[in-house]
């Protein structure tokens, strides 16, 4: 299962893009193969353009990604994260993102670093000048909340799909129910046809055997009790049509009210 197989894209990209204007957070999700599900907001020159785009800072960055786990410290000394995104128990991919500084940058420092990867240093200073500066405890608390979101959103999207696809196994279901009923209630139909032909004859022979008299009265008592057997049949045959007609507005009665607890849902 993937995620947009169950949510849209634009979803997912509009909360991000909320979360990431109102903490000033960098994030993006991506699925079990890295691979990009939203685009990215809020991400940075310094962390793009400057680190990543040398081939030195590429590298540190790629063994961030692999080693990273939760809120931590990546090696240019900005904090990012990455949260598993889990549907009943499966991880679907990742928020990954972060590119802020947990306070105030030693410019010394990082001039080290654009000397050790090969990026021009002034360059990467005027880029760091724009990275957010935020406390450590709220980068933290910024990402566990998009953790908590996203997941909310995607489980949430995940069992109204579900139930999309009950509702479409269920009509099928009853469609072939009602089907059948109505098959039964032709068979039925014609099977009273059958017993009132069998009423009449019963009642002919009965004619025929008091003509016959005293020879015919044994005939006559058969054809009595075949009479009552086809009286019978009719009573049971006309119950069946009625308990099939009751199936079949059952049927429909539960496919209206799932259809409506559904729709409700949305």
């Amino acid at each position: 299962m993937e995620i947009l197989d169950f949510i849209s894209k634009e979803k997912l990209q509009r909360l991000q893009d909320l979360f990431s204007t109102a903490t000033g957070v960098a994030a993006c999700i991506v699925d079990t193969e890295g691979n990009h599900v939203t685009e990215d907001s809020n991400f940075l020159d310094f962390c793009i353009k400057y680190t990543r785009g040398s081939e030195i800072g590429l590298k540190r960055c790629q063994k961030c990604d692999l080693e990273g786990v939760g809120t931590y410290f990546c090696h240019a000394g900005l904090m990012d994260f990455a949260a598993d995104i889990v549907v009943e128990g499966e991880k679907l991919g990742a928020i990954v993102g972060g590119q802020v500084l947990p306070a105030p940058p030693d410019f010394d420092k990082f001039r080290k670093v654009a000397e050790e990867i090969g990026v021009d240093p002034d360059e990467y200073i005027e880029a760091l000048k724009k990275v957010p500066v935020k406390t450590e405890q709220s980068i933290r608390a910024s990402a566990d909340l998009m953790k908590e979101m996203i997941n909310m959103l995607v489980n949430s999207e995940s069992i109204r799909y579900r139930d999309k696809n009950k509702i479409g196994t269920i009509d099928q279901e009853i469609e072939v129910t009602t089907k059948n009923v109505e098959q039964i209630e032709g068979m039925v139909q014609d099977l009273t046809k059958v017993s009132r032909k069998q009423n009449i004859l019963a009642l002919n022979a009965s004619i025929e055997a008091a003509r016959a008299g005293e020879a015919g009265r044994g005939f006559n008592i058969v054809a009595g009790e075949m009479g009552k057997l086809s009286s019978m049949a009719t009573e049971k045959y006309s119950a069946i049509i009625a308990k099939a007609g009751e199936i079949d507005e059952s049927l429909k009665k539960i496919n209206r009210e799932f259809s409506r607890s559904v729709e409700g849902g949305e």
